[in-house]
């Protein structure tokens, strides 16, 4: 079956991850809700990421959030979009494997986060899985000649519901054989109880590292130890392997201390940035129950650099070259 062919970059087994090449991904990001993936644009964007040594980038389509727990897609009707279909195209065209990775985007409603989305009556919650699954079967059948799936990110207050998730997961199943995970919160991962219904462990790798900013790099990379023991761990007791289906680092003293931060510090706070990502890199690639991550993020051409957690800026691309292009 094809699930099984691509599945050899997404395995379940630990034992098996030390056999396969490392997954180099970049998560290519949006400006304008998705429609820069499907434009003339795009496989500049894979050119350039190709270039710091990537074999896979992720997209994550959008659907809103409301209060009452309705999910409501960007795109409607029938036919898969461009912005979807095109992607998956152009990165087969060009050698390099594609995950799709489903976002809520939370923005307008009443939650500051993702891991804030829940619900207080069970008609809210009823609705909630309902929209939700739909949502995801509907991006899983348009995106079934993608390389992997994750059916959630960072829904922390639906973690505990297990056979609701495995519900869908069963589901998604039927409607495409690509390698399926699902993209935990850093301090999440150990409370999901569903990773045996999926390929393999998704982790937003935003792990914090020191309890300083502008840490040394003794110190970040003891912070790595310190997480790859606790992880290492983990995966050979849940038989899986892991992905760290994001991870980037901001222009911020505080990178080190708090990853996830998106507030942006002065010129200076460059170099605690590449310190970061560096060492983070290095740290990955020693590891062999992770195999991989996914950097975030990217952007399509002409401004692939965004306003935070900038990758393509050429001094944070020699940073990723010189580790993946070796």
């Amino acid at each position: 079956m094809h699930g099984v062919i691509v599945g050899l970059l997404f395995l379940a087994s630990v034992s098996s991850a030390e056999e396969e090449a490392p997954i180099r991904g970049v998560t290519v990001s949006t400006h304008r809700g998705g429609q820069d993936w499907g434009s003339d644009q795009m496989p500049e964007a894979l050119s350039e990421i190709q270039a710091v040594g990537a074999n896979w980038v992720a997209i994550h389509p959008y659907a809103s959030i409301g209060a009452d727990g309705r999910v409501r897609m960007r795109s409607t009707g029938s036919e898969p979009p461009q912005h979807l279909t095109r992607p998956i195209r152009e990165a087969k065209a060009a050698g390099v494997k594609i995950l799709i990775k489903p976002h809520l985007a939370y923005w307008r409603s009443p939650f500051e986060w993702r891991g804030e989305i829940g619900f207080e009556t069970e008609p809210e919650w009823d609705r909630f899985w309902n929209d939700y699954e739909a949502f995801i079967l509907q991006i899983a059948r348009w995106t079934k000649d993608a390389d992997g799936l994750v059916v959630g990110t960072e829904l922390r207050r639906t973690e505990a519901q297990q056979l609701r998730w495995r519900k869908l997961i069963e589901n998604v199943r039927r409607v495409t054989d690509v390698p399926l995970t699902y993209a935990a919160n850093w301090d999440d991962f150990e409370r999901v109880t569903f990773w045996d219904a999926l390929d393999v462990i998704g982790i937003q790798a935003y792990f914090p590292l020191t309890d300083e900013a502008n840490s040394s790099e003794v110190a970040i990379r003891a912070g790595w130890e310190r997480w790859m023991v606790k992880l290492s761990v983990f995966a050979r007791e849940q038989n899986k392997s892991i992905v760290f289906t994001e991870l980037g680092y901001n222009q911020a003293y505080h990178a080190p201390l708090r990853p996830w931060d998106y507030q942006t510090d002065d010129e200076g706070a460059r170099d605690v940035q590449e310190r970061c990502m560096k060492i983070a890199l290095a740290a990955i690639e020693s590891e062999p129950t992770v195999l991989g991550v996914f950097l975030w993020k990217w952007f399509v051409p002409p401004r692939s650099v965004g306003r935070n957690f900038q990758l393509a800026t050429p001094r944070m691309r020699r940073v990723i070259r010189n580790s993946w292009a070796k």
